[in-house]
């Protein structure tokens, strides 16, 4: 799915003006990623899933994808081809940058995520099998990795510049709700039964 010549995947981004930052911004959910030229904002709220930044510092073109699984528990290729796995998620964010004019020897990548931070049965490694999975898959791409902020049992907000390729990570210590436990878990379970640091600033 496109609109003016960005990407974004499983349904249309949430597009909206953060006031805080004062510039145009999008909202990721797992299963969606997101690809501009545009200096604008991607945000994304992370808790065992990850979501992986990539861009080309020189055209200023930059995506964000956020998954959950790093593959299908099944060896099917219309799972396997569903942007909900890293396996396919960064295949679809790494082509579609290099459709918009990024050089793929120039890409540079930013990570984050993998918090233990579900209780459903099976779920425990999940965020080590993503973070794993996401430093194995851009070395194997020859992709560097200029920052990140992996595991631990926090969730995250994360917001990406990807014109400049400045990150702010905020750790939810403090949840008020606690949409994004059941909004993973959900898509957890979802999933599940379909099929049986670097240059980063952190602040609270």
């Amino acid at each position: 799915m496109s609109e003016s010549g960005e990407a974004g995947a499983s349904s249309l981004p949430d597009l909206y003006f953060d006031p805080y930052f004062e510039m145009e911004a999008v909202k990721l959910l797992p299963g969606e990623y997101y690809v501009t030229a545009r200096d604008m904002l991607l945000v994304t709220v992370l808790g065992s899933c990850v979501c992986a930044c990539i861009r080309d510092p020189q055209q200023g073109i930059g995506g964000m994808t956020h998954f959950m699984l790093p593959d299908a528990y099944r060896d099917q290729e219309q799972q396997q081809r569903s942007v909900r796995y890293g396996s396919h998620a960064m295949e679809v964010l790494i082509n579609e940058l290099l459709k918009m004019g990024a050089e793929r020897k120039r890409l540079e990548a930013k990570v984050f995520g993998a918090g233990n931070v579900l209780s459903r049965p099976g779920s425990h490694v999940i965020g080590e099998r993503n973070s794993r999975f996401l430093v194995n898959y851009l070395q194997r791409e020859s992709i560097p990795v200029v920052g990140q902020d992996l595991l631990d049992s926090f969730p995250r907000k994360v917001y990406f510049f990807p014109h400049s390729g400045r990150v702010l990570v905020k750790k939810l210590k403090r949840l008020n709700n606690t949409t994004i436990f059941e909004r993973e878990a959900d898509y957890f379970q979802r999933l599940t039964d379909t099929e049986i640091t670097g240059n980063v600033e952190l602040f609270s």
